[in-house]
């Protein structure tokens, strides 16, 4: 079937459109010269009105009569003239096309003499990289032109680049590493210091351009961010690369800022994040952040190897389930970690063969973050204990599957010391920090696409989620609320979002396992057991029990009749009798239970001791 051919209006209506809206925008154009001298007269008179009107607000109102006479005056004598008003009007409009030019200065043509033996210094300093001696008309030469090189530039108020474009030849090895960052290095040496610069390479084109990037916010303090569950924000960056802003308030301003989104969780391609950086470069910040952002949706347990009380604020809150600070807390949490782990694995595949969702309970996040851990691997070494570290196997390895992510913290000289686990599965990387380009390549993976620079304020650095690109990362301000030296706004601002404290800090205890009781073969012989009785209802400190703990020992229904008990000396108290001078133990007993307890028959009416009798030999 042969195809129609589109109506004559559809076909060649864009193009008539086109060519209407050329027609009218050089017509808007032509008229606009013609008219400019109009428009300038125009402009002139409101000026001149203006001015009049000014000036006659400004004249006290006894001077005014006087001011009108002489104003009518002068109208009388120009009347009165020969070719008076004819002349009146010419001065009039000339004056009003005086007041109503242009006065904006109008910028250079070109760039002055320092922005030109700027440019020329840096042409000179790029010739040997980018011409070869078989080059029959090089682009660049000594004492060549530098206008064709760099076809675009701009320059700051201090008369430094900010944007440039640059060309180069096309067999210029660009698309080695190697061969980038030694341009790159050059380019931000003999730009200017202690500035970062973005650097754009078109390989296609043959283009270089370098722009100058402005510093990222450091005022932005810790504060509830617009995201979904599964979502946290490590920081913010450039626009450059991120297209999603997240609104933020500034006091009484607010403003959208592109932020860095780390996603976890079971679809999440990296669970786990590992950050990295100098002494006071704001890696406790990081963990800080990411802890009061982890406790909205779900529960967190802390290890801080430096020992200096950086979480302390986290203690007993609710969400929190331990803060430890010592090498056998941090053992007994790793461990209990390592198990819950397993726990959620194991149930969570039951429900799945059972064709029913997942428990709750394994649908939480559970959130291990660990400051400086290997400040206990030389700690456990000394000791002769296991290292922390290699408990983290477990929620490394199948932690994303249990709703568990692990946050690892720790100096940028330290990287070597941790475990392999730990380097194998943390896919998130955070650089904090001065860095070097070759540190940052062996951290994140990748080179980033600007220059470090030596002096950077605490929470900056570099961020990278699995294989994406490298992102400049400012980090939220989250001092330690307990600090002396952190500001009220900043301090205010990290207690508001505190969750509120269910456990008094001094009773706060991680969630650890119990262990299970011991079989009754492993009690010692000669040991009696009878009915389990409450606790707190016997007084454990007139209780003569050996070796074994009250707690631990199982208890077993024994015939009270059938129980050996053999002679003691007068002067050792038996269960059931009592020394001269000391009340019996059922008298003792009698005063420790409170009134109304309940105690059990069987127990009553034999009048026995409640808890295990150890028999001794005579």
């Amino acid at each position: 079937m042969a195809r129609r051919p589109l109506p004559r209006v559809l076909s060649k209506g864009s193009a008539q459109l086109a060519r209407s809206r050329e027609l009218a925008r050089t017509a808007a154009d032509s008229a606009t010269d013609v008219l400019h001298p109009l428009i300038t007269i125009a402009r002139g008179l409101r000026r001149l009105a203006s001015a009049g009107r000014r000036r006659w607000v400004a004249t006290p109102k006894d001077k005014r009569g006087a001011l009108l006479f002489l104003v009518a005056s002068v109208v009388l004598v120009v009347t009165l003239a020969p070719y008076g008003p004819l002349l009146a009007v010419t001065a009039l409009m000339a004056t009003a096309a005086w007041q109503g030019r242009d006065r904006a200065p109008s910028a250079p043509d070109g760039p002055d003499e320092a922005q030109v033996q700027r440019l020329k210094s840096l042409y000179e300093a790029l010739v040997p990289y980018f011409s070869t001696a078989e080059d029959p008309e090089p682009l660049y030469a000594h004492g060549g032109d530098w206008e064709d090189a760099f076809p675009e530039y701009d320059f700051d108020g201090t008369g430094r680049v900010t944007h440039l474009v640059i060309n180069y030849p096309a067999y210029f090895t660009d698309g080695e590493p190697e061969s980038r960052a030694r341009i790159e290095h050059l380019l931000s040496a003999k730009s200017g210091r202690g500035r970062e610069y973005h650097f754009a390479w078109d390989e296609e084109g043959n283009q270089l351009t370098v722009r100058v990037l402005a510093p990222l916010p450091t005022d932005i303090a810790a504060q509830p961010f617009v995201t979904s569950p599964g979502e946290t924000v490590l920081g913010f960056t450039d626009p450059t690369r991120v297209r999603r802003t997240l609104p933020l308030t500034h006091g009484e301003e607010r403003r959208d800022v592109p932020p860095v989104v780390w996603r976890t969780g079971i679809r999440s391609t990296e669970p786990h994040l590992l950050a990295l950086g100098q002494p006071g470069s704001g890696t406790s910040t990081l963990l800080r952040s990411i802890a009061l952002q982890a406790l909205h949706h779900g529960d967190v347990v802390i290890v801080d190897g430096g020992g200096t009380g950086e979480y302390a604020c986290l203690t007993g809150r609710d969400g929190v389930l331990a803060v430890e600070c010592g090498l056998t807390g941090a053992l007994a949490s790793l461990e209990w970690a390592a198990q819950e782990t397993e726990r959620r694995l194991s149930a969570a595949n039951r429900a799945h063969q059972a064709g029913d969702p997942p428990p709750e309970d394994t649908r939480r996040p559970l959130w291990i973050l660990l400051d400086r851990p290997t400040a206990f691997t030389h700690l456990a070494a000394a000791e002769g204990r296991e290292d922390p570290q290699s408990l983290l196997h477990v929620p490394l390895r199948h932690g994303r599957p249990a709703n568990v992510t692990v946050v690892v913290a720790d100096q940028l000289d330290s990287l070597e010391t941790l475990s392999a686990p730990v380097r194998q599965h943390t896919r998130a990387r955070v650089v904090l920090g001065p860095a070097t380009t070759e540190q940052l390549e062996t951290v994140l993976g990748a080179p980033p696409h600007t220059t470090p620079v030596d002096q950077v304020p605490a929470g900056r650095g570099y961020a990278r989620l699995g294989a994406g690109p490298v992102h400049r990362l400012q980090v939220p301000a989250t001092p330690d609320p307990y600090d002396d030296a952190t500001s009220d706004a900043h301090r205010q601002a990290v207690l508001d979002l505190l969750p509120p404290r269910t456990t008094p800090a001094e009773d706060a205890a991680p969630s650890r396992p119990v262990p299970e009781r011991p079989d009754t073969e492993a009690l010692p012989v000669g040991s009696v057991l009878l009915d389990e009785l409450p606790v707190d209802s016997v007084p454990l400190e007139k209780v003569p029990v050996e070796k074994v703990p009250v707690e631990k020992v199982p208890v077993e229904k024994v015939p009270v009749e059938k129980v050996p008990v053999e002679k003691v000396p007068v002067e050792k108290a038996l269960p059931g009798r009592a020394l001269p001078d000391e009340p019996s133990p059922a008298e003792a007993d009698s005063e420790k239970v409170p009134a109304g307890a309940a105690v059990p028959e069987d127990t009553a009416a034999a009048e026995v001791p409640r808890e295990a009798a150890v028999a001794e030999s005579s």
